[in-house]
């Protein structure tokens, strides 16, 4: 069986792109969390102990290690065919929307870190963030309208809206607005069994890393804080 290794689920968005993945798509796995430590830099030590990258997330599937959320898909994908859209066409637009949120998005990363059990007002949202929100907004009403929906490549869930669902978490967190389509599908997102329980456990958790908080501090005016004292 996997060994799936992840942070806090209040603050790891890429810890969450592997693990609802494997849930959504029902592959099995045995989830190991480990908090970081006080300090997002000092986790690298004690997060080296299973990840040769010293982050997360990371499988293990018996010697066989994967250290990069992509990568784990891919992984994931040769036994479960499942894991990327059948048809030629979806498949190759949900690589490549997937692998631009790998590695894109920089300003929505940086002002809206993810932070599920918090609500935020950002006073003046910067013209990248702006761009950033436009694009993804683009980007989920294009697989929507061409791909038939509900999700983003059609009719099933596959690793594309995996890559996704921690916007959908950083629109609740931060009211950040989209057209109506993109809105309906990030409700879609936070409606499925495994991001309520994903969500559920993040508001659960009691650690808190002061580096995290302030990113999210200094991104606007905190009207809620929802998570367990």
């Amino acid at each position: 069986m996997y060994e799936l290794y992840i942070a806090n689920k209040n603050y790891s968005s890429w810890s969450l792109r592997p693990w609802l993945l494997l849930r959504e798509r029902g592959i099995a796995f045995t989830e190991h969390l480990v908090p970081f430590a006080p300090g997002t830099s000092s986790s690298w030590a004690s997060f080296r102990a299973f990840s040769p990258t010293g982050k997360v997330p990371c499988l293990r599937d018996g010697d066989i290690v994967v250290w990069d959320s992509l990568a784990i898909a891919e992984y994931a994908a040769e036994r479960d065919p499942g894991v990327w859209p059948a048809d030629a066409r979806a498949r190759a637009w949900a690589r490549c929307a997937a692998a631009e949120m790998h590695s894109g998005f920089p300003a929505l990363r940086r002002t809206c870190t993810m932070n599920c059990g918090i609500r935020i007002r950002i006073e003046v949202p910067g013209e990248a963030l702006r761009k950033d929100v436009a694009r993804i907004d683009e980007l989920w009403n294009e697989g929507l309208a061409r791909f038939g929906g509900p999700f983003l490549a059609g009719k099933a869930f596959t690793a594309v809206d995996a890559f996704y669902a921690p916007v959908a978490f950083r629109i609740q967190s931060y009211g950040l607005q989209l057209g109506d389509v993109a809105m309906a599908y990030a409700q879609r997102l936070l409606d499925l069994p495994a991001m309520r329980e994903w969500y559920a456990a993040a508001l659960a958790e009691t650690w808190r890393d002061p580096d995290h908080e302030d990113e999210a501090r200094r991104s606007g005016t905190w009207l809620q804080d929802l998570r367990a004292p």
